[in-house]
This record gives structure tokens, sequence and C-alpha cells, in this order.
């Protein structure tokens, strides 16, 4: 197997999804792998889906409330099946000021932490996280693709694939 600068490389995979609907219900299905200290990165250009991403994950941790871009909050935290930190970088102009902003804090150890625009959060110091990158095909089709940053969040990247294979938990 072939390594690079020491590390194996991640498990990855990409899947397309026709709607925001879609898009949704692939991230329901992701939410069922979560556990508790997960990361994920969400990255895309405005408009790709990372906030219907981020409503259908929450809907299959079983958070009951309506999840919207905590674009003027910078984080939102709801009660599901794992507590979710709901982030959005969008405002910020880069890692200092995350951390200035005391987004990468011991809570989120004990849930699940999606970060929209994480882009901004340089991977080096995040480098145990799940990216989730988007990609607009057309009007509604995306391609999202997924990198586990760990070996043990190659779940998710298994997830997905049962998932584009149409097999449902």
């Amino acid at each position: 197997m072939h390594q690079t600068n020491g590390r194996l490389p991640a498990p990855a995979l990409a899947v397309e999804t026709e709607s925001a609907a879609a898009t949704r219900e692939l991230a329901a299905e992701l939410a069922g792998v979560a556990r508790a200290g997960d990361r994920i990165a969400l990255v895309g250009p405005l408009g790709a889906g990372k906030t219907q991403f981020a409503k259908g994950f929450a809907g299959g941790l079983g958070v009951g409330e309506v999840v919207n871009s905590p674009s003027f909050t910078l984080m939102a935290e709801y009660a599901g099946r794992l507590p979710l930190f709901h982030q959005d970088l969008y405002r910020l102009a880069g890692a200092e000021d995350v951390l200035a902003g005391g987004l990468l804090d011991e809570r989120q150890e004990d849930g699940v932490t999606l970060t929209e625009w994480a882009d901004r959060l340089p991977a080096a110091i995040d480098p145990d996280r799940l990216t989730v990158r988007f990609e607009v095909r057309a009007e509604e089709r995306r391609l999202i693709s997924l990198e586990a940053g760990t070996p043990d969040l190659a779940r998710y990247v298994e997830a997905a694939g049962a998932w584009a294979a149409g097999v449902r938990r």
C-alpha cells in the first residue's frame, strides 16, 4: 500500500446527490455512525449544500429543533442522541479568529461538531476530522466527497458507500 508522509492514505469516497432532500438523507444516514468527539469539516462554495447536510445530520441524531446556519452566533448547540455543535466560520478570517472565538473547547468531546466553512480552520490544527467537500454539479446535483482523517472515521466513508448502494440502516 502506498504511504505519504508516513501515513496511510485516508479512506475516501465521493457520492452524488440529486436534490437537497437527498443530501439531507445522506447526512442523516451518516449520523447513525456518529460517536462522541467526532469532528466533521464541511467545505464548499456558498449554496453548495453544507447547511442542508447539517440539517440532515441533526435529524439523524434526533435533534428536534430547526437547524439553520449559525452565521451570526458562530456556534449553535442542539440536544440529540449526541450533542451537536454546529459551527459556521464564514465570517472569520482564519485560524486565529477560530481560536480567539473559543470555537474549539472540551465540551465538544461529548458530542459531534459540524463546522461549515471549515477551510478557514487549517487541517493541521484539526487533523483528526472527517472532511466533507461539496461540489455543485448542476442546479440540484451535488458531488459530496468524504475523507476520513483517522482510520476510526472510515465508518463514515463506509456508511456513505452503503447509502450510495441503496443499503439503509
